[in-house]
C-alpha cells in the first residue's frame, strides 16, 4: 500500500496575539497610511502649509496690535501655535477612521490573520508622525520670522516631545470621535466644535489677562493653556501666565503630563472597545 508523504513543514507562524504578530500588523497598517498620503500628498496640507500661514499671520498681523510686556508677542505665540497645529493634526485620527469604517476597508481587513487593535494603533503612529513634521515646520517656520528660544537643546527637546505626546495622546480621542460619526464629514464638523473654541479660549495665542474673569478662570484651567505654558517655560520664552494663581498655570509641565496621561488612559481603552463594538457582527 502506497504511503502518501507528509508535506514539507513551513515556518511556524506566530500567533495573532504574540508581541512580534502585532508589532508587525501596526507596521503594516502605518505603512498603509503613509502610502495613502504619498498618494495623494494633499491630505498634508494641515500639517505643512497650515503652519507657515498661521505663523506668519499670526506674527504680522496680531503682533503689532497686542503688547505683551517683557517679551515680543512672536516669542509668545510660537509656543502657543506648536500647540494649536499638532491639535488641528490630530483631528485627522477621526476623519481617517470614519472614511476608513465609511468605505468598507476595515470589513476585508477583519478577513486578514492580524491584530484587529492595529487599525488604531496604525493610525495613531501615522498622525505621531505627520504631527512630529508639523513641529519641525513650526519650527522652522518660527526661526524664520525672527522667533528663538534662550534654552538648552534638552530643553528645546523636551518642549517639543511634551507637545506631541499631549497631539499622540489627544489623537486617540478623536479616534473615538471617528468611531461614533457616521461618515467623515461630521467627524472633521465635530472635532472643529470641540478643539476650536478650546483653543482660543486659552493663552495659546493670547495671554488669558485680558478676558472676562469668568472666562480667564476657565481658561486657565484648559488643558491647552497648561500645555502653551509648559512648552513656553521649557523654552525660556515669555509666559505671563506664570504669574496667574491657578495651579496648571503656576505648574504647567506637571499639569500637561497629567493631562496627556489622563487622555491616553481613558482614550485609548474605549478607543479598543468602540472599535471592537463598531466593527462585530
Amino acid at each position: 500500500m502506497a504511503t502518501v508523504a507528509a508535506p514539507a513543514a513551513g515556518p511556524a507562524l506566530r500567533p495573532p496575539g504574540s508581541f512580534i504578530s502585532r508589532l508587525k500588523s501596526v507596521t503594516v497598517m502605518t505603512r498603509r497610511n503613509l502610502v495613502h498620503i504619498a498618494r495623494e500628498p494633499l491630505q498634508l496640507s494641515d500639517v505643512t502649509i497650515q503652519p507657515v500661514l498661521f505663523t506668519v499671520l499670526f506674527i504680522y498681523i496680531f503682533g503689532g496690535a497686542i503688547h505683551l510686556p517683557g517679551g515680543s508677542y512672536k516669542d509668545y505665540v510660537v509656543a502657543g501655535l506648536l500647540v494649536f497645529n499638532i491639535a488641528s493634526a490630530s483631528m485627522g485620527t477621526a476623519v481617517g477612521l470614519s472614511a476608513d469604517i465609511a468605505t468598507g476597508v476595515i470589513d476585508r481587513f477583519r478577513t486578514l490573520p492580524m491584530w484587529r487593535s492595529a487599525v488604531l494603533a496604525g493610525r495613531s503612529v501615522t498622525d505621531l508622525l505627520t504631527s512630529m513634521l508639523c513641529a519641525l515646520i513650526v519650527g522652522v517656520t518660527g526661526l524664520a520670522v525672527g522667533w528663538r528660544s534662550g534654552a538648552p537643546a534638552v530643553s528645546i527637546a523636551a518642549a517639543f516631545g511634551l507637545a506631541l505626546a499631549f497631539g499622540f495622546a489627544l489623537s486617540w480621542a478623536f479616534a473615538c470621535l471617528g468611531l461614533v460619526s457616521k461618515g467623515p464629514e461630521s467627524a472633521q464638523s465635530t472635532a472643529l466644535l470641540f478643539v476650536f473654541p478650546l483653543l482660543f479660549v486659552s493663552n495659546a495665542l493670547v495671554p488669558t489677562q485680558g478676558m472676562p474673569s469668568w472666562m480667564a478662570d476657565f481658561a486657565n484651567w484648559n488643558p491647552f493653556s497648561a500645555m502653551a505654558s509648559a512648552v513656553r517655560d521649557l523654552l525660556h520664552n515669555p509666559n505671563p501666565a506664570a504669574t496667574i494663581r491657578a495651579w496648571p498655570m503656576e505648574h504647567p509641565v506637571a499639569a500637561s503630563v497629567g493631562w496627556t496621561v489622563a487622555l491616553l488612559v481613558v482614550f485609548a481603552p474605549l478607543a479598543a472597545h468602540l472599535f471592537r463594538k463598531r466593527t462585530t457582527g
